[in-house]
């Protein structure tokens, strides 16, 4: 284990106070898909990172996919991701994820990836070209195309790069910057604040509704998730989620509060306050929550600001 796993480990595993659960809500959409993966052997982020909104989000057909393989160029302290060399590129990847999006039959997909330093372009033809696969194998759906959201990593924030995945016209560009500027570089040692707000930046000046998320709970202040979101908002941001941090293993850095439900309540008003076209804010909430609703609240306020100039 690294020097700070081992740090980590020395604190145990912390009790969930009794607010963090969920409810199993099985209705007939999130049966008849949960059934077609078990028997066609797809694979989604919902189900293996067993995440406790996949009721709501496969009853709305949504769901999310990683991309990229499973070893990180990068090492997060919150993220279960394991970092290390990863295997070669698999060019059919795009292909195959296009496939289960079409087999399941999606409103919405959300892919998601590891970084790939150790490709020249950084992994940005595997992002892009996935967004063309799913765009392109669902254009005939009766039901609409199904819309996508990308959530990359930063790309060093490299024009090229960023313009390769930008070029794939995803409905949604996300990428998140999980915490706050004091605490950044511990948590996220591999990132930079200032180029995370860069890359949003960038994809809202090339036109893509944008996205990010804030995890609480590991050692930030409120007035600090205050700033973070002001900030956040002045770079471009339209949608923002806003979620406690789950511990995944002792090696991982510790639960430092649990944030109340009262306080995810008051930062969801205040996030709205300050401008964002669309929030979620709550201790389960995951950054592609109800995806697809926040998608259309952007849509819903850019059409209202197109209005207004027309008036």
């Amino acid at each position: 284990m690294l020097r700070l796993e081992v740090r980590n480990a020395q604190t145990p595993i912390e009790r969930k106070p009794e607010w963090i659960k969920t409810r199993a809500k099985m209705g007939p959409e999130y049966n008849a898909l949960q059934k077609l993966v078990k028997s066609e052997g797809l694979h989604t982020v919902c189900q293996e990172a067993g995440c406790p909104n996949i009721y709501e989000c496969w009853e709305d057909r949504e769901a999310t996919f990683l991309i990229g393989g499973d070893q990180c160029t990068r090492r997060c302290d919150f993220c279960q991701i394991d970092t290390g060399k990863p295997q070669a590129l698999d060019r059919d990847e795009p292909r195959r994820v296009g496939e289960s999006v079409v087999t399941m039959d999606l409103n919405y997909a959300t892919i998601t990836g590891v970084a790939r330093d150790d490709l020249e372009d950084g992994g940005a033809w595997l992002y892009a070209e996935t967004v063309r696969q799913i765009h392109a194998m669902t254009a005939e759906r009766a039901e609409g195309y199904t819309k996508v959201e990308l959530l990359i990593p930063d790309f060093n924030a490299d024009p090229d790069q960023l313009a390769e995945v930008f070029s794939s016209r995803p409905e949604v560009l996300g990428h998140n910057v999980e915490t706050v500027p004091r605490i950044f570089k511990r948590i996220r040692p591999g990132f930079r604040y200032e180029r995370s707000l860069e890359v949003i930046t960038k994809a809202r000046e090339a036109g893509l509704v944008t996205k990010s998320n804030l995890i609480l709970g590991m050692g930030e202040t409120r007035e600090e998730v205050s700033e973070a979101l002001r900030e956040l908002h002045e770079a471009g941001t339209e949608l923002i989620t806003i979620t406690q941090y789950l511990r995944p293993t002792p090696r991982h850095h510790p639960v430092e509060r649990w944030v109340k439900p009262a306080e995810f309540v008051e930062l969801k008003q205040e996030a709205e306050e300050i401008g964002f076209s669309g929030v979620m804010s709550g201790p389960l909430v995951r950054s592609s929550y109800r995806a697809g609703r926040l998608y259309q609240m952007a849509i819903e306020r850019r059409g209202a600001y197109v209005a207004s100039q027309a008036v």
